[in-house]
């Protein structure tokens, strides 16, 4: 009985105890539940308010981006009625502007009625005055003939001879002034038309070649040359600033340099070194100090003979030593010197034949290339730099002429100028007379006018200046003034292309349109 009652208190007590628990569990439960409903309802609340407050900054934003654009579309619509208000006074101010031509149009139409009316009636009485005075002349020549007792064509050869007799020596006079200016036009004319059939003329052919190559006895003395280290060479070319090639050419060396009279001065100076043996840097420096003494000794003197052998008179002896100087420059092979010589002398025979001054052509023709002589030392053309020189020495006008037009750059001023051109066409311009041979000649004037030919519209073409330039004439119907540019830029881009040539090549397209009719 006591265990069955102990039984029974302790399930009571679990029992109890369950239920006790499951009540505090229970009420932990809905404490977390309220909690959390409370935290819940916050959350809620929070963002009914952030939504809330995110409206009506939304409903801020778009209310002011209305009023923006309200604004915007204000302003767009004042600017549109400025517009058409500035329009519609501008097509007011017209419409009053053609109103005004308009009245004045009328009131001009109302003013030539009125002056055509006036004219009709000025009109009227001259026609009226005219007949009035042709019948008092008639008149008047009816008593005339009456008193004089002559007919009306014996009258009239009777003035006819007086006004004749009256006008025979004016008549004269006048005939005698056309007759000495017609003169002189055509002696003007006929020694124009001289020069240039000169020009056409070619001469015996004469050439010269200057080499930069000094041959060696042994061909061990390159070595000397070069010397320990290369100081030797390094002397030479310091010294004479002209570079010596030593390469596998047999018992040679070459000397390379743009300046003439320093590749003269070091040519003489290595070959008295190669004779000498002695090749060392001081004996270097010494020979080339010598050389270069005796080269500028020989500059003047060649300058004073060229002077002395064309007569010219005095000149500056600056202009003396770079006449000098052309005699160690070259163009394709020809000697300058001798050539500037020879245009001299033509120049002077040209001179003698036409009646010009001889002395002046020889002058200009002897300094027309002047300007080569340093040509490598300025900047510019022979020409450029050739006139540049005349000016400052005070040579004559027609000396400066001769040198400025004598490629064709400037069109002469004197006759002068034109027979120098034609001495140096003659002296350089015939085949031979540069290293150039004639077949090469040939061919190469050949494939120029070929070449020319060959372009639509060429209708036809002449190689000129020994092949230095190219006279392309196109058919005017063909071809308009812009072309002829596109012509001539499409042959220097063949002759580029297709041809090897020295120097340049001038591209000259002449578009001409005649008209001709005989009278008969």
């Amino acid at each position: 009985m006591e265990l069955w009652l102990s039984l029974l208190l302790i399930s009571l007590f679990l029992i109890i105890g369950l239920f006790v628990g499951y009540i505090i569990h229970k009420l932990i439960i809905d404490k977390k539940v309220n909690s959390a409903k409370s935290q819940a309802e916050d959350i809620l609340s929070k963002a009914l308010d952030e939504a809330e407050k995110a409206k009506k900054e939304a409903i801020n934003d778009a209310k002011k981006e209305i009023a923006g654009l309200k604004l915007e579309a204000e302003n767009d619509i004042k600017e549109r009625k400025a517009t058409v208000i500035e329009l519609e006074n501008k097509l007011n101010n017209r419409e009053d502007t053609l109103d005004r031509r308009s009245s004045n149009l009328d009131r001009r139409e109302e003013m030539l009625n009125a002056k055509e009316s006036k004219i009709d009636e000025k009109k009227q009485e001259l026609e009226q005055q005219n007949n009035k005075v042709e019948a008092l002349l008639k008149e008047q020549e009816q008593k005339l003939i009456e008193i004089a007792g002559m007919t009306e064509d014996e009258a009239r050869d009777i003035i006819m001879q007086t006004v004749h007799d009256s006008m025979r020596d004016e008549i004269a006079q006048f005939i005698k002034d056309e007759e000495e200016r017609a003169r002189a036009e055509v002696k003007q004319k006929a020694k124009n038309v001289l020069a240039i059939a000169i020009q056409k003329y070619a001469g015996e052919t004469a050439g010269e070649a200057t080499v930069s190559t000094v041959s060696l006895p042994v061909e061990e003395m390159k070595g000397r040359i070069i010397g320990r280290e290369g100081r030797n060479i390094r002397a030479f070319e310091s010294l004479t600033g002209v570079d010596l090639i030593i390469d596998d050419t047999p018992e040679a060396v070459v000397l390379s340099g743009f300046d003439p009279v320093r590749r003269e001065i070091a040519k003489r100076s290595l070959e008295i070194l190669v004779t000498d043996g002695r090749i060392h840097p001081g004996r270097i420096e010494e020979v080339v100090e010598r050389c270069r003494g005796e080269v500028e000794m020989v500059i003047r003197e060649m300058g004073e003979d060229a002077v002395f052998k064309t007569g010219i008179g005095k000149i500056h002896p600056d202009l003396v030593r770079l006449l000098g100087r052309l005699n160690f420059r070259t163009s394709y092979g020809q000697n300058v010197l001798k050539h500037s010589i020879e245009t001299a002398m033509i120049a002077g025979k040209l001179a003698i034949e036409i009646g010009e001054n001889e002395v002046l052509a020889r002058r200009a023709g002897l300094l027309h290339d002047i300007g080569k002589a340093v040509d490598h030392e300025i900047e510019g053309s022979h020409v450029d730099i050739g006139v540049e020189l005349a000016q400052k020495y005070h040579e004559p006008k027609e000396v400066i002429d001769a040198i400025a037009s004598h490629h064709e750059d400037v069109p002469p001023k004197s006759i002068i100028a034109v027979l120098v051109a034609a001495a140096d066409a003659l002296s350089s311009a015939r085949p031979g007379a540069r290293s150039d041979s004639i077949e090469n000649y040939t061919k190469r004037l050949e494939n120029l006018e070929a070449i020319s030919n060959s372009v639509k519209g060429v209708q036809s073409s002449f190689a000129i200046q020994a092949g230095r330039e190219i006279r392309v004439i196109v058919n005017p119907e063909e071809v308009d003034d812009l072309e002829t540019i596109s012509i001539a830029r499409q042959i220097k881009d063949e002759i580029e292309n297709k041809l090897q040539y020295p120097g340049t090549i001038k591209v000259t397209v002449i578009r001409e349109t005649r008209a001709t009719d005989v009278a008969k």
